[in-house]
């Protein structure tokens, strides 16, 4: 048995990674943590999202007034063209979401279910841009257009 290095857990001598924590328990491999595949904070520089986060803010707040005020004012900044993109996806879906209510009654039952989705994924994204943080909306990921 081994002790890992890392969080002092007690391994197998045949593995070579802490059950508990993932560190390598050899020391021939460096230690590289998560790796989230849907989180794009690291792709921007940390200046650009702090001086642009009220504007990444407002399409989430403002939907589509507030998707065309941060285009119109987004001064080349890659991190509110993200969440401008994300926020065009939400109210992409949030219109073709309407198409469910052709269907009485259990049509715009799911057109409701869609609109609470959507806001709940509002609110997700804003807390994102109040974070500092540029990941990918949850259900939105899946989704092709607007890469």
């Amino acid at each position: 048995m081994k002790n890992c290095p890392n969080c002092g857990n007690l391994c197998d001598d045949a593995v070579a990674f802490c059950n508990a924590c993932g560190a390598p328990l050899n020391g021939n491999v460096p230690y590289q943590g998560a790796f989230d595949p849907s989180d794009h904070t690291a792709e921007f520089d940390a200046n650009d999202i702090s001086q642009n986060k009220v504007l990444a803010m407002i399409p989430y707040l403002m939907g589509w007034i507030g998707i065309i005020i941060s285009l119109l004012a987004v001064n080349n900044s890659a991190y509110v063209a993200y969440h401008v993109k994300q926020a065009l996806k939400l109210q992409v879906v949030s219109i073709l979401s309407i198409v469910l209510c052709i269907v009485p009654i259990l049509g715009w039952l799911a057109y409701a279910v869609c609109a609470v989705i959507v806001f709940v994924l509002t609110i997700m994204g804003f807390f994102q841009v109040c974070s500092g943080k540029a990941k990918e909306l949850p259900i939105l990921k899946k989704l092709a257009f607007l890469k």
